[in-house]
């Protein structure tokens, strides 16, 4: 908890748990009680959104809006007199929608209103949320900070001791404790956690950039490049970008043809627990999971992991993909 601490200047302590989940729910139900009202990134986390808010949340009486992730200072018009919590997540998990943590702080600190953020996607390595005006910052630490894919933690930093004593006894009331394994392989995994980040992004950069020049892709969404709609942002918050990314095909091809590209990847797993050192791939579908903002593409999608293999080794094999693609 004191190397975590110690990745996030100008942090205070940290609580874990024993995945990013448990991070997440504890971080809101130490918070939130029955009456409050919280907002919440349209853009978030799957299991953010449906575990937590949907069975945790609103069984309790908390009372949730999703906002736009572009709404930026704009959010003060969603801010209700019980709205005590506003809840961020940059970039998305599947949409990868760079918000604009400042203003969105900034409104919420002139309120007296608890900011936290999900910064799974940058790690401490790429971006500390606490110097853009964030209270409260957890990880999955199953994915950077544990970088093997064998531990899974959850990771909950908080900027007063208030917050930390809050936090600490919900932990306590809920039972919920990392064990002496994980903790380990954590710290096993922050010593690397350096050179392991500068890796993902040089390779994903590389494979991002073979991407978009493709023709059967549309659009590839990865903030770290220029294109992107959010790069501006990424650019000012954040010191690089890891290796996650989402890829839109042509709207032409079917789902059946996404399918055989994938399925037949070598050097790609099929798995959604990214950040270890292995490339990952799986079909993402962002319509069923907004209610702010309609996700407006048909296309269908992949979410890429792109790991510390060689990159012209993944090109090769996305390269195959395309290959299948194009005959299904």
């Amino acid at each position: 908890e004191e190397t975590v601490t110690a990745l996030y200047e100008g942090s205070h302590k940290t609580v874990t748990f024993p995945s990013g989940i448990g991070a997440i729910a504890a971080a809101t139900i130490t918070f939130l009680q029955h009456g409050d009202h919280v907002l919440f990134s349209d853009s978030v986390y799957g299991p953010t959104r449906k575990r937590v808010g949907k069975n945790l949340l609103e069984r309790a009486g908390v009372e949730i809006t999703y906002y736009d992730p572009l709404i930026g200072g704009d959010i003060a018009d969603l801010i209700q007199p019980n709205t005590k919590m506003i809840y961020m997540e940059s970039p998305g998990s599947h949409t990868f929608e760079v918000q604009d943590v400042p203003a969105i702080t900034a409104v919420a600190r002139d309120r007296g209103i608890l900011t936290v953020i999900d910064n799974t996607w940058s790690s401490a390595y790429f971006c500390n949320p606490f110097a853009l005006g964030v209270d409260i910052v957890l990880e999955a630490g199953t994915k950077y900070l544990c970088g093997h894919s064998d531990a899974m933690l959850g990771t909950v930093t908080v900027s007063t001791e208030e917050q930390f004593q809050a936090l600490k006894g919900m932990q306590n009331t809920l039972g919920s404790r990392s064990g002496p394994d994980e903790a380990f392989l954590a710290l096993r995994g922050i010593r690397t956690l350096s050179v392991r980040m500068e890796r993902h992004q040089i390779n994903a950069l590389k494979v991002a950039e073979w991407l978009d020049a493709r023709p059967e892709v549309e659009r590839v969404l990865y903030p770290a490049l220029p294109s992107d709609p959010g790069h501006e942002l990424w650019k000012r918050d954040h010191t690089g970008a890891c290796g996650l990314f989402g890829v839109m095909l042509d709207k032409k091809f079917s789902k059946p043809a996404m399918c055989a590209m994938v399925d037949g990847l070598d050097l790609f797993g099929i798995g959604a627990s990214w950040g270890g050192f292995e490339s990952l791939a799986i079909p993402i579908a962002p319509a069923g999971s907004r209610t702010a903002t309609p996700w407006p593409h048909e296309n269908q999608m992949v979410r890429l992991h792109i790991g510390l293999e060689d990159p012209d080794d993944l090109i090769e094999d996305l390269e195959d993909g395309f290959g299948r693609l194009n005959a299904a």
